[in-house]
């Protein structure tokens, strides 16, 4: 008995689409290498999102309020992002620089300034508080072309190397003289030991702060 089937019967064979192949693996890397580049560039294809547009959004609806202070006996008014700190609004925006920004998070005292004749640290006070306040940097403690007696000090007590630290020592000084931490050496160590001296100065330092207490 014949084991043929009649031609009828066969299906036809199957024509192989080039285009349904899997990608090749050097094609995978390609189009890979290519999507990844454009994600990295900022840009989404085809689209209209770009790296960043989230940050400029929010950059552009961040809230602001309108200080007014007074800084070194002038009255300043200025309109400013609510967190915008002391500091960088007397250097940013003031441009009085004798504040220094050294660890931006209250542990070295380079930014201490006198508000309503209280020592703070302007780098974490948000410039936003102070409306009505007082404030004095290191910019308006000379009376002219006279030193405050403390500013004298350092100078003949050779308090300082570097300088970086010194507007913030003598700011913090003039506030441990006002309030009254300064019946020994020790003591003044204590209420002046949120001042850091990478120069090592603490001894002169002291000694600046105990004899302008003396003459006061």
């Amino acid at each position: 008995m014949s084991t043929e089937l009649p031609e009828s019967a066969v299906p036809p064979p199957v024509e192989s689409d080039d285009s349904a192949s899997p990608p090749t693996r050097r094609t995978f890397i390609a189009t890979g290498a290519a999507v990844g580049g454009a994600v990295v560039a900022g840009g989404v294809i085809g689209g209209t999102v770009f790296a960043g547009a989230e940050e400029a959004s929010a950059a552009e609806t961040s809230p602001s309020s309108r200080v007014s202070l007074t800084v070194n006996g002038t009255r300043r008014t200025v309109t400013v992002d609510n967190r915008t700190s002391l500091l960088d609004l007397l250097r940013e925006h003031f441009e009085l620089t004798g504040s220094k920004k050294g660890c931006n998070a209250g542990a070295c005292g380079a930014c201490t300034v006198l508000v309503d004749g209280q020592r703070v640290n302007s780098c974490l006070t948000l410039a936003v508080r102070l409306e009505g306040a007082e404030v004095t940097t290191i910019e308006g403690l000379a009376k002219g072309d006279k030193l405050h007696p403390l500013q004298q000090a350092f100078i003949d007590e050779d308090a300082f190397q570097c300088g970086y630290c010194t507007p913030g020592q003598i700011l913090s000084g003039v506030g441990c003289i006002q309030e009254g931490h300064t019946d020994s050496p020790e003591e003044i160590r204590e209420w002046m030991s949120g001042n850091i001296c990478r120069c090592g100065c603490y001894v002169k330092i002291v000694r600046a702060v105990e004899s302008t207490a003396g003459r006061k």
